[in-house]
């Protein structure tokens, strides 16, 4: 990915500031004005106060009269006075003036004859307002709120291209040779890559194709579960062809406002034909391209579904001199709407499967190349010991043995590494200690219930190869058996099926026939045998009496595809009945085994309480009654010259045997 992105635009702090700041005055400006005064009287009581000889002074105003009383003989208080109309009307004013003329006359007269000090009302008058002075402050107002708009978020807008920049496409170009990917770089997925070769060819070589009237799919759907390189497929398609290479996340063309989707694709689709022969990514198109009509969509006004109409369109509009393909990944094909799966958009559907051991062998030796392996180091092992990992689980593996190595300065990646970094991926970080290390009474039924496992896992016919057994808690597990299948499986056989239900339940036994007790460590046992035996009878015929009949059917629903029984209520009785069958006998198989291989089985535990952790052959060891070295203290005790004084003990009371019938165990 190209690093020379443009930087994100500064917030406008600025315009927050001057918009209080206006904000602010407009307030002042309206208290100054229409709060100058405590009070204010009617219209009457002020022409009745002016001819009592109570007012001082009176000012017309706009909309309002001022008016000032006497207090004595110095101006009292202010107050308004409102017109009766709103404003001041002709009879209003002919009625004040004349009140204030007869009210002076009389202070004029009474004045001369006893030299008195009466105050005459003085009178002052205030022409309307014209239309643009009233107009002025509004309009000076808002130019300063739209200058300050355009200067802090419309011009800060403009440098990343413009106002109408929003609905431009954001689909990220990597130039010819750029996207630094190959198909030397892609491993695990053969069979893809030689699909994708002739888009390459035609990429190369377009005239090649067209001169015999051939057209190139206009669309290639990568299908297959997260991780297992549908994107760097893409980026190896555009890296061998040597093209531009748009890509895009289906998320970046919604948006909350309706139109700015399709917008987005139309000029996606414009830059692609500009910069022909190019390719177009769109990675999760299932972000746009869910079935129309479904679910809680509100209909053909859907802010999704115009972009998906878009997209429909302008992948018809492509003409057959148009050098554009379209790549587009998904692991959601079920999801995705009939009319862009059909030929002419997505012609073409390449499935990206998980790898199988060879794959796993050759991603692992491409990951394997970046960091210094030693000599140890056997990655076909670990190919082995990885079944259903992807692509990134597998480099995330190889990531996590380089860092482990490097915590103990090391000089190389060792087998001991690779072997540490498979269990954490698949199990999590090992809890050997601190707050969440368990209690020796948990520690013996969980070395009970891991034997048990390990050794059905030997005794079951067609069984995969025991790898190794551990007491070690790991994520949500208290202890694993692992195992090394022989070759990858596509199906599975009833025997094989058997098999496995019988190993699921060697823990539980183990433990009630040498704990005295079960617990709730077989849960997910439990869990796993009953899908199993489920499957066995709905889905897969394996029943006889049932006979060869699927008797689930799945159905989309609000919450997803759900499966669901399609059988009568005898049936259905019937159907469970097969399903105890078959884990009542494999339980009583399991029983039988354990039972006949007690001894070999209380060797397996006491091993693994004091190693932790026992390698196949050591447990194959124990089975033939063979025994295995001591385990060596990793703790150094230093000498000392003296003794140290003895401390008298405390009494404590005598710990049952292990594995012996006095054990019942406490769960915490």
């Amino acid at each position: 990915m190209p690093d020379n992105l443009p930087p994100p635009p500064n917030k406008p702090r600025g315009l927050l500031m001057i918009m209080l700041a206006m904000f602010g005055v407009l307030l002042l400006s309206i208290y100054m004005v229409r709060g100058l005064t405590p009070k204010d009287k009617p219209w009457s009581k002020l022409i009745e106060d002016i001819r009592d000889g109570r007012i001082a002074k009176v000012q017309t105003r706009q909309d309002f009269a001022l008016v000032t009383e006497t207090n004595g003989t110095e101006p009292g208080k202010t107050y308004r006075v409102f017109y009766q109309g709103g404003r001041l009307e002709d009879a209003d004013k002919r009625e004040l003036n004349d009140a204030i003329e007869a009210r002076n006359k009389i202070a004029l007269e009474q004045n001369a004859k006893n030299d008195g000090n009466m105050v005459l009302v003085d009178r002052e008058g205030q022409d309307p307002p014209g239309a643009w002075s009233q107009m002025v402050p509004s309009l000076v107002f808002f130019a300063l709120l739209i200058g300050a708009l355009y200067f802090f978020v419309f011009r800060r807008m403009s440098q990343g291209g413009g106002v109408l920049s929003f609905g431009k496409s954001r689909a990220q170009l990597i130039t010819k040779g750029k996207t630094g990917k190959t198909f030397k770089d892609v491993a695990g997925i053969d069979e893809a890559k030689e699909e994708v070769e002739e888009l390459v060819a035609f990429l190369k070589n377009p005239k090649k194709f067209q001169k015999l009237g051939g057209r190139i799919p206009r669309g290639v759907l990568l299908v297959g579960p997260p991780g297992t390189g549908k994107t760097l497929l893409a980026k190896a398609i555009a890296g061998e062809a040597d093209v531009p290479f748009y890509s895009i996340s289906g998320s970046d063309f919604v948006e909350m406002f309706v139109g700015v989707g399709a917008s987005r694709v139309r000029d996606l689709f414009n830059q692609a034909k500009d910069n022909s022969p190019c390719i177009i990514f769109i990675d999760e198109i299932d972000a746009v391209g869910r079935r129309r009509g479904s679910g809680m969509s509100s209909g053909g006004h859907d802010e999704r579904e115009q972009t998906l109409n878009a997209i429909l369109v302008e992948m018809d509009g492509f003409s057959s001199t148009d050098k554009v393909i379209v790549i587009a990944a998904t692991n959601r094909v079920d999801v995705l709407d009939p009319a862009l799966l059909r030929p002419g958009r997505f012609d073409r559907h390449i499935f990206v499967s998980l790898p199988d051991i060879a794959g796993r062998e050759q991603i692992l030796t491409v990951h394997a190349g970046k960091v210094k392996m030693g000599a140890d180091a056997d990655l076909q092992v670990i190919a082995r010991g990885t079944p259903g990992f992807s692509g990134a689980d597998l480099e995330s593996l190889i990531n996590e043995a380089a860092l482990n190595a490097a915590r103990y300065d090391q000089e190389a990646v060792t087998q001991k590494d690779l072997e540490y970094a498979r269990d954490r991926v698949a199990f999590g970080r090992e809890k050997k200690s601190g707050s969440r290390a368990m209690p020796e009474r948990e520690r013996v039924i969980t070395a009970y219930h891991e034997a048990g496992h390990a050794m059905l896992q030997l005794l079951v016919d067609g069984g995969d190869e025991l790898h190794k057994v551990t007491i070690i808690p790991r994520g949500r597990s208290l202890g694993s058996t692992m195992f090394l299948p022989n070759e990858d499986r596509h199906t599975h056989g009833k025997r094989k099926l058997m098999g496995e239900i019988c190993v699921l339940f060697g823990g539980r036994i183990a433990e009630e026939i040498f704990c005295n007790d079960i617990t709730t460590g077989a849960s997910n046992d439990i869990q796993r045998a009953t899908q199993l035996a489920r499957g066995m009878v709905y889905e897969w015929g394996m029943s006889e009496k049932m006979g060869p009949i699927k008797y689930t059917e799945e159905h989309d629903s609000m919450m997803g595809p759900e499966s669901v029984v399609t059988a009568s209520a005898q049936t259905r009785r019937e159907l469970d009945e097969e399903m105890r069958l078959i884990i009542d006998g494999q339980y009583a198989r399991a029983k039988l085994l354990i039972e006949g291989n007690a001894d070999a089985l209380e060797r397996i535990a006491k091993a693994l309480l004091e190693h932790e952790t026992l390698d196949g052959g050591q447990v194959k060891t124990l089975m033939a009654g063979g025994e295995i070295p001591p385990r060596r203290s990793t703790v150094t005790v230093p000498k000392l010259d003296q003794p140290p004084k003895s401390e008298p003990k405390a009494e404590t009371k005598p710990a049952p045997p292990i594995g012996g019938q006095d054990l019942k165990p406490r769960l915490a």
